[in-house]
């Protein structure tokens, strides 16, 4: 049986691109995972700098990869640790010190699919870290409740 809790809430954007906000509760996993901010490279557009209009990302917390596009700080090459991640990665605890400024590639990673399946790419990680897989979660009228 899966839980019905909604633990990752899915903001859709002018433009169509799917934001996620998970639960600051004991119901969302990454409290106590954090692998994938160990793992990808978080590449943006400038523009996403808090010095630009409309920008969040710190800037002290991005590196330069070219001309336009930056990234966070540790995960330039891949397989880094993000700068803004606080705690010891697969403990409870580990969060995002920058949450609510975060970039979009952080915003647009979905722990559960559309249809409610776990994200194989988190399942992966989180396997590798020495956690267990997370189960499916409920879906509503063809939309996760996540």
């Amino acid at each position: 049986m899966t839980n019905s809790k909604i633990v990752q809430l899915l903001h859709v954007q002018d433009d169509n691109r799917v934001f996620v906000d998970m639960a600051d509760d004991e119901s969302n996993p990454c409290l106590s995972c954090g692998a994938c901010c160990q793992h990808f490279r978080v590449s943006m557009y400038m523009g996403e700098m808090a010095s630009s209009p409309g920008g969040t990302v710190p800037d002290e917390l991005v590196s330069a990869v070219n001309p336009v596009i930056v990234c966070m700080k540790g995960t330039e090459a891949g397989y880094g640790r993000c700068v803004a991640l606080r705690g010891v990665v697969g403990k409870p605890g580990i969060r995002c010190e920058i949450y609510p400024l975060r970039p979009s590639p952080c915003r647009e990673y979905r722990v559960w699919l559309e249809d409610g399946t776990p994200n194989p790419d988190c399942q992966r990680l989180r396997k590798n870290i020495g956690l267990v897989p997370l189960k499916p979660r409920f879906a509503v009228q063809g939309v996760a409740q996540c």
